[in-house]
């Protein structure tokens, strides 16, 4: 690739966050695009708690650059404008767009991305609805893709018509609210869980039940509630074994520093047990999932309104730092996110 210097970016290094985060200068993008290609330049983007714990993976100083740069990108999501488009890209310089890149080296913590948007891509790129800002853009791909996974993977568990139940662990959480949205879309009855100051929060999205963790025993009113599935965006255990069907991003861990999805499974062996167990019959159902990054879980975001957009707050460009402070103080309710342009 041809590249020149010029380009404003947050990378990070090794070490752990906060000490590998750092603002940078990278090279521009020179080369010509190839037909399913699209450079976007960025408006805003969101940040994610696994852009943190993905800094405090201890085996990036033995990975060699050549696989993996020394400077790796930050974020996923992303709104923003096409500078130039791909002849068979399905875009036009000039659109609009949002979306959400995940295996993007340079991350979308950056003036310019650019990203494939063939069908075997693991991007996923969508107009933007003109009503919504860029920093709403940019708050939903992510976490409307990982609830939509989580809904999909508790779905057989849960009467198909009439009568389903299903509990949300972390109901406030920037995840754990579009579960709830998208559960009760399904026509489910929903018990969800958050701190008393955060009930309104979590009703506001339509919640029939909410147990405040803060002030009851969770597991008692859950088990109470009699869900068909559990989907768990807090982690730890003290409600397993209360549903058919137990599904989560987090596994067994409680900290919001340690990577979740399936990886767990590798340092985690009664995780592993709980899973075949389940699989053979002898245990509830259970499972520990990677959001599935597929154009079809992003799609129905298009029909949310646009007052379900929760955004806790938004920085500068140069507050990233500041940002992703806020974002691991557990105060942040909604999204945190960073203006890359204006």
């Amino acid at each position: 690739m041809s590249v020149s210097p010029g380009m404003k970016a947050w990378t990070y290094t090794s070490g752990g966050y906060p000490a590998s985060l750092q603002k940078t200068t990278i090279p521009s993008y020179e080369a010509p695009l190839k037909p399913d290609q699209l450079r976007i330049r960025v408006k805003a983007a969101s940040l994610n708690p696994v852009d943190a714990q993905l800094m405090g993976n201890p085996l990036w100083p033995y990975i060699p650059e050549a696989i993996v740069r020394s400077h790796k990108g930050v974020g996923e999501d992303f709104s923003g404008v096409v500078e130039e488009a791909g002849t068979s890209s399905g875009f036009k310089a000039g659109d609009e767009v949002f979306g959400i890149a995940p295996f993007l080296p340079e991350g979308t913590l950056q003036e310019v991305i650019r990203i494939d948007v063939d069908s075997s891509s693991s991007s996923v790129v969508l107009p933007k609805p003109a009503d919504w800002s860029w920093e709403q853009a940019a708050a939903v791909p992510l976490v409307w893709i990982t609830a939509q996974t989580c809904i999909a993977k508790a779905a057989p568990w849960v009467p198909a018509h009439g009568n389903g139940k299903i509990a949300i662990l972390g109901g406030s959480s920037s995840c754990g609210i579009y579960a709830v949205h998208i559960a009760k879309q399904r026509g489910w009855e929903v018990a969800a869980t958050c701190s008393g100051k955060n009930a309104e929060h979590v009703r506001s999205m339509d919640a029939d039940t909410v147990i405040d963790y803060t002030s009851t025993d969770v597991s008692e009113q859950v088990k109470a509630f009699s869900p068909d599935a559990i989907i768990d965006f807090v982690g730890g255990v003290e409600c397993l074994g209360l549903a058919r069907r137990y599904v989560t991003v987090v596994g067994d861990k409680t900290s919001r520093l340690t990577i979740g999805g399936k990886l767990i499974y590798l340092w985690n062996p009664q995780m592993v047990l709980r899973a075949l167990l389940g699989r053979i019959g002898l245990g509830f159902s259970y499972t520990c999932i990677n959001l599935e990054v597929r154009r079809p879980n992003l799609e129905g975001v298009l029909r949310l309104p646009k007052d379900k957009i929760f955004i806790d707050s938004t920085y500068g460009f140069d507050e990233a730092m500041e940002a992703f402070d806020r974002l691991n103080s557990s105060r942040a309710r909604g999204k945190v996110i960073v203006r890359v342009s204006t």
